[in-house]
């Protein structure tokens, strides 16, 4: 059974509109990162959106599991994708991930294509394994690298 012309518009004016919204939510996490100055440490930089600086830094003397992403993800957006996996390779991923998906919507939002059969491998359990173990790896090698 097909779709009423109606119902078709309503689905393409949705799918444009996520398309949208994953573009801009995409590039303004870039854009964030280019405007700010990666912090020389490996971590910190996100004190220049007036955030605190890490309590675990400071109470363990140790990286938190997401020490360094904001520093990743600002060093990417200065277009130094080999600093960025050097301080830490999970923020550099984020930041990549970010990229792609800013095409990608951009894409879904020009031309009205569903997004769900780009984003579907992403969803299932195994890639969500995938990204924990990603996640906690680039933790590990953030202990390993760790200067205080």
């Amino acid at each position: 059974m097909r779709a009423s012309p109606a119902r078709y518009n309503r689905d393409v004016l949705r799918d444009r509109l996520l398309g949208g919204l994953v573009a801009v939510g995409s590039i303004a996490m870039l854009a964030t990162g280019a405007s700010l100055t990666p912090d020389h440490a490996g971590h910190g930089t996100h004190t220049q959106l007036g955030m605190p600086a890490c309590g675990w830094a400071i109470a363990f003397d140790r990286p938190c599991p997401t020490c360094g992403m904001t520093t990743a993800v600002s060093q990417l957006a200065h277009l130094d994708p080999l600093g960025s996996l050097a301080t830490q390779p999970m923020g550099m991923l984020i930041g990549a991930g970010a990229a792609v998906a800013f095409w990608a919507g951009l894409h879904a939002g020009l031309f009205g294509v569903r997004l769900a059969p780009i984003t579907r491998p992403l969803t299932g359990a195994r890639a969500w394994w995938l990204i924990g173990g990603l996640v906690v790896a680039a933790w590990v090698y953030k202990l390993l690298t760790w200067t205080g």
